[in-house]
């Protein structure tokens, strides 16, 4: 499948990546304690009007979706890092058809388990 130089790159890209998924997740972490100490003032609920609350709520709640979303991406991650070192030989095989993914594919979504026409298949299904 893929030659050990391509294997080196491939297992940098993860790293990068949860590295950048890593700090994204402190980072939201940070804001939110930030945003949990300024709301603790007795006061902070009476010197807004309602629709900034509405505001400040539904700020709070995309932020959140935001970080389960990169929560689910170092999942992704992680589990591609857990097979590059369990089954060397196997990373870059599809998980469905047993084809290559390609080097291409993978430098750009390194954590990918399927080539594309397996991937087209099942957004369609």
């Amino acid at each position: 499948m893929l030659n050990e130089k391509q294997l080196e790159h491939i297992e940098a890209r993860l790293h990068q990546e949860r590295k950048r998924a890593l700090r994204s997740l402190g980072l939201w972490d940070q804001m939110a304690k930030a945003d949990r100490e300024s709301g603790d003032s007795d006061l902070s609920a009476y010197t807004d009007h309602m629709a900034d609350q509405g505001t400040e709520a539904m700020e709070r709640e995309k932020a959140a979706l935001f970080a389960t979303k990169e929560g689910r991406y170092l999942y992704r991650i992680e589990e591609a890092l857990r097979r590059l070192y369990n089954d060397p030989e196997k990373f870059g095989a599809c998980h469905t058809c047993s084809a290559e993914v390609g080097f291409e594919r993978l430098d750009a979504l390194p954590h990918a388990r399927y080539c594309i026409e397996c991937k087209k298949k099942e957004e369609l299904v």
